[in-house]
């Protein structure tokens, strides 16, 4: 049996959920005037190249899960696997209560009680259930409890949304595709969702496909500066997917959809050595070949290739190259690629845009990971253009970093393909079209579509490419409190919350009594601080600090102290020079240690601020790496 090649099957929408789904209608009747013709053809091109191999239809051993089994799993890839154990053996993961709102405190109470309820029911062996490990009560009583002790409008939102949801208004005035409008990440996107709740959901117009009809959003910096996917230690990276995944199920759970994942498939074993082989085996191979490369080095050449002689091609990604041609150079490039002995020169360009989408495809696992396809897909079904990039973004985080590299080093390059569109006649949409049969179809997963849903799904996935390639700045950034949890759980492992309360609700209020006070530094307007440069200097630079210093301004202080005072450099080889003058562009400060890992702050962020926050933190300038790119 040849695999059928259609779309993967998308979670089902919440019956509660009946006015998205009507606001999504009505967005996919605006797209009706688009052509869809590149999607389509692109479909029958990857059917064929299947079929010409005699490929077999290798889905993944799906099993419908047990009523308990996806709670357990999201407790687990949420860090707080403790709780599915019989006795509290470590506590560390626990200390990642202390950091959630409300809302997200929320999801994980439901999914406890859900676990809970279904271990009961099949008289398995107790397990400890979260009244053993806070005293807790189940989140019906709990909510009642705090009905009747608390008027606090949010908690009811939550309690009653399921049966409000039904009669929920949200239409709105539409908004103006030319205006900027603010997008904040300085409070959890649920707890904004929960807002809404009051009022009603906004939708935007949504007319063209075409860039300039899209909303401009803009991240408003706090005096906290702005952090992007990079600027984090791997240490600190590793706690943002546990926060990201308890953030976008708390968002989910406000929204009225449910949060579907896949099981992880078995990847089969191969013996090619480029195509078909798992992300994390390339880059360990490539890595022996050039440390510390993050983007395997045959999708590097692709995207090479195609930007020095394809990106001027009209109908690039979108005319396809000769299968046959396109896989013989798939068995010249598994032969010659590491030897340095492949032609590029001799490459056609569409064979060249083949054989990337061919890369892309033949991955044993999709990009956007197994676990996680069906929630970007479903993305499409938020019916507010806002709320998708939040969910976008948390899906972005929870994505494993080989996968996040590569889709990066991806939507770069499209990004550039659609910036030659005068030329290539490949516009935004276009693009999507093309690119999205290639990260929505995969021959290792279920594909089972409802009928007459083929066309509203294919321009759904479409319009996903579409808001990554166009929102991919946004998308790579770290959320402010993301970063702020992310402090709080490191200054948790000298100070730890007890979790001895009586009551999980009393523990609660605990922490969000903490987190509602006022945090006011009543410390001294000014501070004289050292900034170290060990790798530029042997001598630290002194900083008065005052409310108005910004990072910029120190890095321009070291830049002038560095050549008029005549001091002691230690390594000045590879720092840029202009007019005599080290380029301060050139530098980066670092916050280490402290509340956090290492961080690279944004030149706006203002230190007297940040010293409140991390006291015992070093800073230290760092030369900015002369590769801007990721990899």
């Amino acid at each position: 049996r040849h695999c059928p090649w259609k779309m993967n099957q998308l979670p089902p929408k919440s019956p509660v959920a009946s006015p998205v789904s009507e606001s999504t209608n009505s967005r996919v009747e605006a797209l009706d005037n688009l052509s869809m013709d590149s999607f389509w053809l692109e479909v029958e091109n990857i059917k064929q190249s299947a079929e010409a191999e005699q490929e077999e239809c290798s889905l993944a051993d799906v099993k419908t899960q047990e009523e308990g089994e996806a709670e357990a799993e999201w407790l687990q890839d949420a860090g707080l696997s403790e709780l599915l154990g019989d006795q509290a053996s470590d506590k560390d993961n626990l200390v990642l209560l202390s950091t959630l709102t409300r809302t997200q405190a929320a999801a994980v109470q439901r999914r406890l009680d859900t676990y809970s309820r279904s271990r009961r029911r099949k008289n398995k062996h107790p397990v400890r259930h979260v009244r053993d490990v806070f005293g807790v009560v189940s989140s019906e009583d709990t909510a009642a409890e705090k009905e009747e002790s608390s008027p606090d409008p949010l908690w009811h939102n939550l309690r009653t949304s399921n049966t409000q949801r039904k009669s929920q208004d949200y239409s709105c005035t539409v908004r103006n595709p030319g205006k900027e409008e603010v997008f904040n990440m300085d409070v959890a996107y649920s707890e904004q969702a929960a807002v809404l709740l009051k009022g009603s959901f906004l939708s935007e117009s949504r007319k063209s496909k075409d860039g300039n009809a899209l909303i401009r959003f803009k991240i408003p910096k706090g005096r906290l500066g702005v952090t992007r996917i990079g600027d984090l230690s791997a240490q600190d990276m590793k706690k943002i997917p546990t926060l990201a995944l308890i953030e976008l199920t708390a968002l989910c759970d406000i929204l009225g959809f449910e949060l579907k994942r896949n099981k992880a498939a078995k990847l089969k074993t191969t013996e090619k050595r480029l195509f078909g082989v798992p992300l994390n085996t390339l880059l360990e191979n490539d890595q022996k070949l050039l440390p510390n490369t993050k983007v395997p080095l045959l999708l590097q050449a692709l995207l090479s290739c195609l930007e020095k002689r394809g990106l001027e091609t009209e109908g690039i990604l979108r005319v396809s190259g000769s299968q046959t041609r396109i896989k013989s150079l798939e068995q010249k490039l598994e032969r010659d690629f590491y030897s340095g002995l492949f032609r590029w020169e001799e490459v056609h360009q569409n064979d060249v845009s083949g054989l990337l989408k061919r890369f892309i495809r033949e991955l044993p696992a999709p990009l956007l990971t197994a676990e996680y396809l069906p929630a970007f897909a479903a993305v499409q079904n938020i019916p507010d253009l806002k709320q998708r990039l939040q969910a976008l973004n948390l899906l972005i985080l929870i994505l494993p970093e080989p996968n996040r590299n590569t889709l990066k080093a991806l939507l770069e390059f499209l990004s550039k393909v659609v910036a030659r569109e005068n030329n290539n006649k490949m516009n935004l949409w276009n693009v999507s079209t093309v690119m999205a049969p290639n990260l929505f179809m995969h021959k290792g997963l279920p594909n089972k579509i409802p009928e007459g849903k083929e066309k509203q799904l294919a321009e759904g996935a479409a319009d996903v490419v579409r808001m990554m390639i166009h929102y991919q700045d946004l998308l790579w950034t770290v959320s402010s409190f993301l970063v702020a949890q992310v402090r709080k759980l490191n200054e948790s492992n000298s100070k730890r919350y007890q979790f001895c309360d009586k009551r999980f609700k009393n523990l609660l209020r605990k922490i969000h009594a903490d987190k509602d006070k006022v945090e006011k530094n009543q410390g001294e307007p000014s501070k004289i601080v050292k900034v170290h440069a060990s790798l530029l200097l042997k001598d630290s630079l002194e900083v008065h600090l005052n409310n108005a210093t910004r990072v910029a301004d120190v890095l321009r202080q070291f830049q002038k102290n560095l050549c008029q005072n005549g001091w002691n450099i230690v390594n000045t080889v590879n720092l840029l020079k202009c007019n005599s003058s080290v380029e301060c562009t050139n530098l980066l400060l670092y916050e280490v240690g402290g509340n956090i890992g290492e961080h690279c702050l944004d030149p706006d962020t203002y230190l007297l601020d940040l010293y409140h926050i991390n006291p015992h933190a070093e800073w230290i300038i760092k030369q900015n790496p002369s590769y801007p790119r990721m990899f």
